[in-house]
């Protein structure tokens, strides 16, 4: 899920940007201190999203650099469990797939990618037995997370697309369509009923 947070830190100009405005030269630093950054507590950074206060520099000495302490906002996206993410497959593997989220990837076991018996297809996909539904790389997905692992330092997401409403993009409006068209056959199916019903009871006895 994505948010605006608001952070205060020291921050370590470089000497490089000491010919720019106190301001222009910490929001510059802070995008290269925070470019691909990601954190347990506050997520992945997304971006800045400007400076609010700079305080007065500190120099510390043996330390070329100066330090501000500021207050700045950033977009960050944290993962949270039953989360839905839309996502792309990335790469097919023979035990599931991993998805781009955009911030960051998810896995998915070859187990929780459908609701069927699937295996890995010599053409690098999933392939379900019942169903003949196909998973690949550039897929679109709806998938739900329902691990988060932070062992050895770093992020693990695990997805599953296992769930009603869940899945490839094209499978989705598939199940959606069966499911109007079987709901009018039986809203169908009742009004005919009703209606001889209706009848039935509508004749006179001779």
């Amino acid at each position: 899920m994505f948010y605006i947070i608001e952070v205060e830190d020291h921050i370590r100009v470089e000497p490089k940007l000491f010919g720019l405005p106190t301001m222009e030269s910490v929001e510059k630093q802070l995008k290269e201190t925070y470019a691909d950054y990601y954190d347990k507590e506050i997520g992945k950074v997304i971006a800045i999203v400007g400076v609010i206060e700079v305080g007065e520099g500190v120099i510390i000495p043996g330390d070329g650099a100066t330090y501000y302490r500021s207050r700045f906002k950033l977009i960050v996206w944290k993962p949270e469990l039953q989360e839905l993410t839309y996502g792309i497959i990335s790469e097919i593997t023979n035990f599931g797939a991993f998805v781009d989220l955009g911030a960051m990837k998810g896995m998915i076991h070859i187990s929780q990618t459908m609701d069927d018996y699937v295996s890995f297809n010599k053409s690098n996909s999933l392939i379900g037995k019942a169903s003949k539904r196909t998973l690949k790389q550039g897929d679109l997905c709806l998938a739900r997370i329902v691990a988060i692992s932070h062992k050895g330092g770093e992020l693990k997401i695990g997805l599953t697309m296992r769930q009603p409403g869940l899945g490839k993009l094209e499978w989705i409006k598939e199940d959606s369509a069966k499911k109007a068209k079987a709901e009018k056959k039986a809203l169908s199916d009742e009004e005919k009923a009703a209606k001889g019903a209706v009848k039935k009871g509508g004749k006179k006895k001779k």
